[in-house]
């Protein structure tokens, strides 16, 4: 009896392990429901064949049924080499169905092509049916009386699905957007007119065919907001005229140190011709002593210079008191 309940036992593990791994490599619910769907599933082919693939098959079978519902003939091996590849299969299947109901004729290879590239195909077909909004950031220039402008513009642009591999994206339309705004004001001779016609900016920059090359067709340009910024030509003059006189100083300094230099060096040539004064005078005495000895020098001869001197300084010390009594008077 215990062998027997033993080998029940054994039995019973065995058929449970059975029929998960049956029903691991053959799910039957999803296959009536593809069944009723009206897709044909072989059970060995695709649905054992995609475990062995390690390909999910709820992921691939209900993508097929709802492509098949939506009236789109997609091979299976398709879709299974797509999500082999690394693709979304479910966001390339709704993408079919929606531009199969917008009657915009893309292609199961293209919408694999977009999707694989790291674009959102979904996004970008609902794009091409309803066009999205994009918002620049505030853009900042300067029109030729030197006031400066702020604009904000709103941009509606629409998905252009043959361009969507490859093509450039938000980004480079909003860049060559700002700098369609900067180059209109930058050419406009007043401020003023750019604030009367903020429409004139539109006209220019969406005549220019900035969507060239991107993933994006530019529908309209609206300037959303224009605001009056700084005189960025009173500031860049207030700063030149700083400069200028930054620099005018420093000549003036230039001139005021070479100034000084030369009246030092003026000074040092009157203390030397000075020295050479004081060198000559104490050079008289000998002088007059050697003329003595030679007898080119006189006693009465040296009498009269000594007279000579003694009437200068009698007259040099009649004078000096009245000058100094002139300098009191004016003081």
């Amino acid at each position: 009896m215990d062998a027997f309940t033993g080998l029940s036992l054994v039995i019973i593990i065995v058929a449970f392990l059975f029929l998960l791994v049956f029903f691991y490599f053959i799910p039957i619910g999803l296959y009536i429901t593809a069944y009723s769907s009206g897709v044909r599933l072989k059970i060995f082919r695709d649905l054992v064949g995609m475990r062995l693939r390690k390909i999910p098959p709820q992921v691939i079978v209900r993508s097929q049924i709802a492509a098949t519902k939506a009236g789109i003939t997609i091979p299976m091996a398709l879709l299974e080499a797509h999500y082999l590849a690394g693709g979304n299969v479910i966001k390339v299947v709704n993408a079919l169905i929606s531009a199969s109901k917008a009657d915009l004729g893309l292609l199961f290879e293209k919408a694999a092509a977009i999707d694989l590239a790291g674009r959102d195909v979904l996004e970008a077909v609902q794009m091409s049916v309803i066009p999205k909004v994009i918002q620049t950031p505030l853009v900042a220039a300067v029109a030729k009386d030197g006031i400066q402008l702020k604009a904000i513009a709103k941009t509606t642009v629409r998905a252009n699905i043959e361009r969507l591999v490859g093509g450039a994206g938000e980004e480079t339309v909003l860049a060559r957007i700002g700098e369609g705004i900067v180059s209109t004001i930058g050419s406009s001779a007043s401020h003023k007119d750019v604030l009367e016609n903020p429409d004139s900016i539109s006209k220019v920059v969406l005549a220019k065919g900035l969507d060239a090359g991107t993933a994006f067709e530019i529908l309209s340009i609206d300037i959303a907001d224009v605001d009056v910024g700084s005189n960025i030509g009173a500031i860049l003059q207030t700063d030149q005229a700083e400069a200028d006189l930054k620099v005018a100083r420093a000549k003036a300094e230039e001139r005021r140190a070479a100034a000084v230099a030369l009246e030092q060096e003026m000074k040092a040539e009157v203390q030397k011709m000075q020295a050479k004064v004081v060198e000559a005078e104490s050079q008289v005495p000998l002088a007059m002593a050697e003329a003595f000895k030679s007898g080119n020098l006189g006693v009465m001869d040296y009498y009269k210079m000594k007279n000579i001197e003694a009437d200068t300084d009698m007259r040099t010390s009649i004078s000096e008191p009245e000058k100094k009594d002139n300098k009191d008077d004016n003081g």
